[in-house]
């Protein structure tokens, strides 16, 4: 899109277009181009949970808990104490990651053992189990893929496939009783702090997924974090990578009442737990899907194959998919220990990292500037009011403009992911060395190679159409002090550490430039910007170098 089109639409946010003196939005500039691919979420927000118990529930809850709590805390416990031999048997001897597959009598001796004690205790918790479908064996499917993975509950799964091996994080395998369990199904394990823990999961799954048997099934939870099963988020390519036939597994818990949804923000693990043994009976349903066998495409890119199969078992729950991942969860957390609402950290980062080249590190960093600003605003989003405070300017037309552009879905306010869009859309492209050296050059007015807080005063005057404008406060944030005066270094260096100001400079120029290339034909000669000591450029260099969006 050129410089003139985008700043027509722009250009129809100005007071006589249709936006009133009191900043409120009349005649809204179109979107921008490829915002559909930045379409908010179907679910904003798949990692909470808020299970509302009516008071009759508690009262049947209470009843029954004071009898099925301790009956079933008791045997839960029972089940878990004669479940450790049969895992101890299995696993004496062997190193925490093994090189090679148990075989032999400990396998035979101990998995139908532990088979049936994970079946008898989740009976005895009041899970009603209904299996569909027919599981594959390990030549058709070597790995099985299980999701919505909402719960400490969905290793029902695992019972239900006939205890293959998973991937774990290996704290898990330190917890006692469960587990030494844990071991004995021979799991992968992974390592949140090491490095290379990814590398190692990665080239063990394909050792175990290419073995041809040799080794037991290996079961993923391909999301890699609970949700709220309202949709399926992104697909971690992991158990992808061997490109082997993978078969899907659907969790469906069909109750009334939900006490099994373990999300970051909800009932704890405790409360959970406690909830779920006092209710009667608790329903799961595990459906074992067709299995989907991965064509040369799909081998190739582990990325599209797990999108694939993502789609699949979406279609077949009836919920949509999001680009949500583990990072957004981290992400929340970061904005709570920013005094954000934790729901504010969430952009969907799978789709933001890809589109717009970001790490987490530097959305991290976003969320940081974010919180300046928003902190003091209601419900964590920044309105115009602290747009403008931000930014040490007024409420002017131009302003407008900018925010109009960042508030994407029009609804007057800027949440963390539309900042963060923002900022890499809009302004990051526009903050160039050449539109540095031009601004500066414009502020510049007795081109001493110094801007004066007097040269800075009317320049800005001019562009925002703000007559009485003080700006004492941000020129002192650009000179660092009380300096009298701004180097072009110090310019600089404010600019890179502060795009949005490049996308005022540059909507500023849009403007004028549009102006110019609306009047008569015979007029166009008149130079994009008066070629004097204010602005040294000639009119045929003026105009924007602003990217396309």
């Amino acid at each position: 899109m050129s410089g003139c089109a985008e700043a027509a639409a722009v250009a129809a946010t100005l007071p006589g277009a249709g936006v009133r003196d009191s900043g409120a939005p009349g005649l809204r500039p179109p979107m921008v181009p490829r915002q559909a691919s930045f379409f908010p979420p179907p679910v904003p927000n798949p990692f909470v949970q808020d299970t509302r118990i009516s008071a009759s529930s508690r009262v049947l809850i209470l009843l029954l808990g004071c009898i099925l709590l301790p009956i079933r805390a008791l045997c839960v416990a029972l089940i878990l104490i004669i479940a450790w031999p049969f895992a101890a048997v299995a696993t004496v001897g062997l190193p925490e990651k093994l090189t090679h597959p148990v075989i032999g009598w400990r396998r035979k001796f101990t998995y139908p053992a532990l088979k049936f004690l994970g079946r008898a205790m989740f009976f005895l918790m009041g899970f009603m189990v209904k299996v569909k479908g027919n599981r594959a064996n390990p030549n058709e499917a070597p790995i099985f893929i299980v999701a919505p993975h909402s719960t400490f509950f969905d290793g029902i799964a695992c019972v239900a496939a006939g205890l293959p091996s998973i991937v774990s994080r290996t704290e898990n395998a330190y917890v006692p009783l469960i587990g030494r369990v844990l071991r004995a199904i021979q799991p992968v394990l992974v390592s949140r702090v090491d490095p290379d823990s990814r590398k190692t999961t990665i080239n063990e799954i394909r050792k175990r997924a290419t073995s041809r048997g040799e080794w037991p099934q290996l079961l993923v939870f391909p999301e890699g974090t609970c949700t709220n099963r309202t949709c399926l988020i992104t697909f971690k390519p992991g158990a992808f990578i061997p490109g082997v036939p993978v078969q899907p597994i659907l969790l469906r818990y069909p109750n009334k009442l939900d006490t099994v949804t373990w999300t970051w923000q909800g009932y704890t693990f405790i409360q959970l737990c406690m909830l779920t043994c006092c209710q009667l009976f608790t329903k799961v349903e595990v459906e074992f899907m067709p299995v989907h066998i991965p064509n040369d495409e799909e081998k190739s890119d582990p990325v599209l194959f797990a999108s694939h199969v993502r789609n699949t078992m979406a279609n077949a729950l009836g919920v949509p998919v999001t680009d949500h991942t583990y990072e957004d969860c981290r992400l929340m957390i970061s904005a709570g220990q920013l005094t954000l609402p934790m729901e504010a950290g969430l952009v969907e980062f799978t789709k933001i990292s890809q589109k717009l080249k970001l790490d987490w590190e530097g959305i991290r960093k976003h969320l940081d500037e974010y919180a300046a600003i928003a902190t003091a605003s209601k419900g964590g989003r920044i309105g115009i009011e602290e747009f403008a405070e931000y930014l040490k300017l007024p409420i002017s037309d131009v302003l407008r403009q900018l925010f109009a552009l960042f508030d994407r879905n029009h609804d007057g306010s800027i949440d963390f992911r539309e900042y963060v869009i923002g900022l890499a859309v809009l302004c990051n492209p526009a903050n160039t060395e050449e539109l540095i050296q031009v601004a500066f050059k414009l502020f510049d007015v007795d081109e001493d190679g110094y801007i004066t807080e007097g040269e800075f005063t009317t320049i800005l005057q001019a562009s925002l159409g703000v007559p009485d404008l003080n700006v004492s406060g941000l020129f002192r944030e650009i000179a660092k002090g009380d300096s009298t005066h701004v180097s072009y270094a110090e310019f600089k260096s404010f600019a890179l550490k502060h795009p949005e100001y490049a996308k005022i400079f540059t909507t500023y120029l849009d403007l004028q430039t549009c102006h110019v290339f609306s009047l008569p034909k015979e007029d166009n000669v008149i130079p994009l910007v008066a070629h004097n000591k204010v602005s040294p450029e000639p009119a045929e260099d003026g105009t924007s170098d602003k990217k396309d969006d």
